[in-house]
């Protein structure tokens, strides 16, 4: 992506907008993005998001069982619905319907909302990018990552090493 400047500062303006602002949690922001890079298959996607959200306070034990999320009494309600939209919005093509609408409205509002799917978008391109360019994982995210998603998800680098 250096290898286009425009590129990395759009991206970066992008990121930035999306993550790091608005009223969403960045710790739930983080959390759904790993559901949305286990989806979709990233394993360099998925290692940071487990180390961004250990960053932004979730626990490792919370991160390991992000991918049960569903069954776990370690989320909220709350968090249950934006990792639910994050699961079915990341396939392709998405299988989100009026149901995971409905059930997140009953926690976020209209703007909120907008966050979490524009989330969600945002791991569609960097879940593309980085797994069709192999990227290379870094010491740390992978440490983490085989540290709180090694055992629960079968997290392992792969073609990002």
């Amino acid at each position: 992506m250096v290898r286009r400047p425009n590129i990395v500062r759009a991206f970066m303006q992008l990121n930035q907008a999306v993550l790091y602002e608005g009223t969403v949690s960045e710790e739930l922001k983080m959390l759904v993005s790993l559901i949305a890079s286990q989806v979709a298959g990233c394993r360099y996607c998925q290692a940071h998001m487990a180390n961004l959200s250990k960053i932004y306070k979730a626990s490792e034990t919370k991160i390991s069982e992000v991918w049960n999320f569903k069954e776990s009494k370690l989320f909220s309600e709350s968090e249950k619905a934006a990792l639910d939209l994050a699961l079915h919005g990341a396939m392709s093509p998405s299988q989100t319907e009026k149901k995971h609408f409905d059930e997140l409205g009953k926690y976020f509002n209209d703007a909120e909302i907008v966050e979490i799917v524009a989330t969600i978008s945002l791991f569609g391109f960097l879940n593309r990018w980085n797994d069709s360019m192999a990227t290379e994982i870094e010491e740390l995210p992978e440490t983490v990552a085989q540290a709180t998603i090694g055992d629960s998800f079968g997290w392992e680098s792969g073609k990002h090493k």
